[in-house]
């Protein structure tokens, strides 16, 4: 009988990988952690029975929620990660050589060794000098935060449940906007345009109280709900289609699907979500 791994979402659709192992379990202080073995897609993280990533089907994600914002932000020398325990997202951060400083703030410990551990190829830059590893409440660092701004703050965390739900309060946003340069950029995955279009277009909602440019992206992402994922750029007066083309073209010897028309192609917002933002 083969083993399966599946995510329950709200009842309504369930998202499952036929499953060879189970590498990691445990609780920690805020969640239950599993990395599993999947037949299609290789090694799978689970936060609440909740999929987060695999090895199979992470470059779509994580090139997505950084590059576009490093691409276009006047200067990337700073940047601020908040989530992201599973590494992919600073891996990518630091393709760009421009950047001096990561700092990644991450909750909870246990995802960030077990992920060490289980998904090295997913994080493949832990020893980079320039990432900081900092096991905080990303909601209470930028609240407090009173050091040099940063150019760039991608929010890579979870769904608004438990913990996370202040990572989509104006409030969290408001902190962010303040804690970047008057030039930086903002980007937070902002949900499945599909599944959860009123959640997406409350993020939208807010960020335009805290932003003057608010533009959401779409591309798609296998293992979440509905397949079609979104992410959010925000910033006070950058413009996403201004692309510093150098670094695009750098970037893109190595990414998996990002390159310029990539970037373009995904500011595409459909009509269902453009109708609504227009009025």
């Amino acid at each position: 009988m083969s083993l399966w791994s599946e995510e329950n979402h709200e009842g309504l659709m369930k998202i499952a990988l036929k499953t060879k192992a189970k590498c990691f379990e445990g609780v920690s202080e805020f969640q239950k952690v599993e990395i599993v073995e999947t037949e299609a897609l290789g090694r799978a993280l689970l936060l609440d029975g909740v999929w987060m990533t695999a090895e199979g089907d992470e470059k779509t994600y994580h090139e997505m929620i950084s590059h576009p914002a490093l691409t276009t932000a006047p200067r990337i020398k700073r940047v601020l990660i908040i989530g992201g325990g599973d590494g992919g997202t600073a891996r990518e951060v630091l393709r760009h050589p421009e950047v001096e400083c990561v700092d990644l703030v991450e909750l909870d410990a246990m995802v960030v060794e077990a992920c060490r551990k289980y998904l090295p190829s997913i994080g493949s830059a832990w020893g980079d000098p320039r990432l900081h590893v900092h096991i905080a409440d990303g909601i209470r660092w930028v609240k407090n935060y009173q050091g040099a701004p940063y150019d760039v703050i991608l929010v890579d965390g979870p769904d608004p449940i438990g913990p996370a739900e202040g990572l989509f309060a104006r409030d969290f946003y408001e902190s962010c906007a303040k804690a970047l340069s008057p030039e930086g950029v903002f980007v937070t995955q902002s949900e499945s345009p599909n599944m959860m279009r009123e959640l997406h277009l409350k993020i939208l909602a807010e960020l335009k109280g805290c932003f003057k440019k608010v533009l959401p992206y779409y591309k798609g992402v296998v293992i979440y709900p509905g397949g079609e994922w979104s992410w959010t750029y925000a910033s006070q007066s950058v413009d996403p289609m201004y692309i510093n083309l150098e670094r695009a073209s750098r970037i893109s010897k190595d990414t998996y699907i990002y390159n310029e028309m990539v970037h373009r192609g995904a500011f595409a917002v459909p009509n269902h979500i453009r109708k609504v933002l227009e009025r």
